[in-house]
């Protein structure tokens, strides 16, 4: 990890690669790198921190303009970058990538995990390879070499493709070899890489936003290929060397859509976004009075067979699948279990051909959840997919995908993507509950005419946003935060501690409101900031006694609640209102102002809002 971008055309590479590596900072990373070939030696130049670093470097090495990203040498038209996010070794510059060979005429960058390098890095030890750094990724450029020089005849494919079949793992692979000065080899097992065709000018990347500026006719790669580029042609091949034709797609979204915009942090524009992301995802769905998901795969005979439901994700998009827990169980009164990818395949679930499996993942690449839904699939489960990529590896491998109409998110804290993954669990549980007879024709109508309004109700959340900034202003020197709720506001409180967790570095934690007395009441004291949401009709007067609880223990309480709900203004220090809304809808509408409230507790703490320390944007990485 992280992320990769690769160049060969006729334009000067340095200035490309550097943007590239811009587009993809929204990833996040703690280092980076580019190698590129000048007079037949194999550059390299890498450094710990920002891509700023890197840009510093290279101006005063003479190969970037002072004060652009202009090429100061025109010589250059072929490079890779890199920017890394730490596995195996601490943030350093000798763990940065790109690595090179033993020999310094081969280089690599790589994204994942390669398992088995320990046995690898032994075996090339003992053949009289040194390793100067503490990765994985040194391992796979000195294994190309040993292959390069003792059985593939000096042929750098064959080389990289004997390589890939030693390794075990995952991966996203750039290669360079000084032997070959205008050809760059790619590969991909797990980890996500796509190509970018252009006019004499070819790009490698982990994904599309780096490369949008230059091509939007983009051939996605899958598992166990590899691509040969030169600045005329792509090639791509199995990993057993068979030539492989597919065409590539077209990019309609503009690359603007992944700029600021404007705006100071991707943050504050991703959240301004939701209400145009849930419509988009919405209403196109919404045909005189049905929900259209066309070629959907269950029948209502295969719906009511079904002796359960696993909904399977990481983060937050687990969180959306705990909000679609009780959607579905409420509207199709049958069990759902929402499992953590990462540990779903490691307990032997049980899952059959009568089970149905919802996966959702922002990037479809998500590993874990990957694993885990090939796992299910090899079982027999039917997969229902819920991404936002096009094309992306959950996307091309589920029997059924819903996409998200979120549009490119750029910052490491999702926001609009949970908006809209929501958006896609209410019209998936709409539409199987009135398959199977769960509710009537008027109460079907009824519930997308409800789930239409969602996005002028998000609208007003947004106007009366400087009402969470006030409170956000008051506390973000806040030391330990919880967050209480019950029903489908634990599940939205879980949401709201992780977000603002990620991005403020508070501590923070998600407890259903009838949990305290059970051990957490300890921890409050006076002055310990609570925030509740409270949208639960039925759960109001359970809820307004566990606030009462903590109140009588010092806490300041943050109230987030419809209008009609006046009886939290008489309990609750401060309350932030949301349009009335469907108790059963309010978790798409309230959770807006617990990222308002994540988003200026980061700022006033001056913290980076969009690439929090240690996070990843996509996690191809078990």
């Amino acid at each position: 990890m992280c992320g990769i971008v690769g160049y060969v055309g006729d334009k000067d590479a340095l200035p490309i690669l550097i943007r590239g590596l811009k587009g993809l900072e929204y990833r996040g990373y703690d280092s980076s790198g580019v190698a590129f070939i000048q007079n037949d030696n194999l550059k390299v130049i890498k450094k710990k921190g920002r891509i700023k670093i890197l840009e510093e470097m290279l101006t005063a090495d003479g190969y970037l303009s002072e004060g652009d990203d202009k090429p100061a040498q025109s010589d250059i038209h072929m490079g890779i970058g890199h920017t890394r996010w730490a596995t195996h070794g601490a943030p350093s510059d000798e763990n940065s990538h790109p690595h090179l060979s033993e020999n310094g005429r081969i280089c690599v960058v790589h994204n994942g995990i390669i398992e088995n390098y320990i046995e690898l890095r032994q075996l090339l030890t003992e053949k009289g390879y040194t390793f100067i750094s503490e990765t994985d990724t040194e391992v796979v450029a000195h294994l190309i070499e040993y292959h390069f020089y003792f059985d593939c005849n000096q042929d750098i494919f064959a080389s990289v493709r004997e390589a890939l079949l030693e390794i075990e793992g995952s991966y996203a692979l750039g290669v360079l070899c000084t032997d070959f000065p205008d050809l760059m080899i790619a590969a991909r097992k797990d980890s996500p890489l796509v190509v970018g065709i252009g006019d004499h000018e070819n790009f490698v990347a982990s994904d599309i936003p780096a490369i949008l500026s230059y091509t939007r006719e983009i051939l996605i790669v899958e598992d166990n290929e590899i691509i040969v580029l030169t600045k005329k042609d792509v090639k791509l091949y199995s990993v057993h060397g068979v030539l492989i034709q597919r065409d590539p797609i077209h990019i309609d979204w503009d690359s603007e859509a992944a700029e600021k915009g404007g705006y100071e942090h991707f943050m504050m524009k991703e959240m301004s976004e939701e209400p145009k992301a849930v419509r988009s995802t919405v209403a196109p769905r919404l045909r005189n009075g049905k929900i259209v998901l066309d070629q959907f795969p269950l029948s209502a005979e295969q719906i009511r067979a079904a002796r359960n439901i696993h909904i399977v994700a990481c983060g937050t998009a687990y969180h959306a699948g705990c909000v679609g827990k009780y959607v579905i169980e409420k509207l199709c009164r049958i069990p759902v279990i929402v499992d953590v990818a990462s540990e779903f395949r490691y307990r032997d679930p049980l899952v059959d051909n009568q089970t149905i499996v919802i996966i959702i993942s922002q990037s479809g690449e998500t590993l874990d959840t990957l694993a885990a839904m090939r796992e299910a699939k090899s079982r027999g489960a039917s997969i229902i997919s819920i991404v936002n990529v096009v094309g992306s590896s959950i996307s091309r491998e589920a029997d059924y995908v819903m996409y998200t109409a979120a549009g490119p998110e750029i910052a490491v804290a999702s926001t609009k993507a949970y908006n809209t993954q929501l958006a896609c669990m209410y019209l998936l549980a709409f539409e199987m509950s009135h398959l199977i007879g769960k509710i009537s024709d008027e109460e079907y109508r009824t519930y997308q005419d409800k789930l239409l309004e969602i996005p002028e109700m998000i609208e007003k959340v947004l106007e009366s946003r400087s009402e969470i900034q006030r409170f956000a202003s008051e506390h973000f020197n806040a030391d330990s935060i919880f967050f209480i709720g019950r029903g489908l506001d634990y599940a939205l409180s879980m949401e709201a501690s992780l977000k603002l967790k990620e991005i403020s570095y508070i501590h923070s934690e998600a407890y259903p409101g009838g949990e305290l007395k059970h051990g957490t009441i300890a921890l409050i004291e006076k002055g310990t900031l609570v925030v509740c949401p409270l949208t639960q009709d039925s759960l109001m007067d359970k809820m307004i006694s566990n606030i009462q609880e903590v109140r009588a223990r010092g806490a300041v309480v943050l109230g987030i609640t419809t209008e009609k709900q006046t009886r939290a203004s008489e309990v609750c220090d401060q309350v932030f209102y949301i349009p009335d809304v469907d108790p059963l809808l309010a978790p798409i509408v309230a959770v807006t102002p617990c990222q308002l409230f994540a988003y200026y507790m980061s700022v006033y703490k001056g913290c980076d809002v969009d690439k929090p320390r240690n996070l990843a944007k996509s996690v191809t990485v078990e």
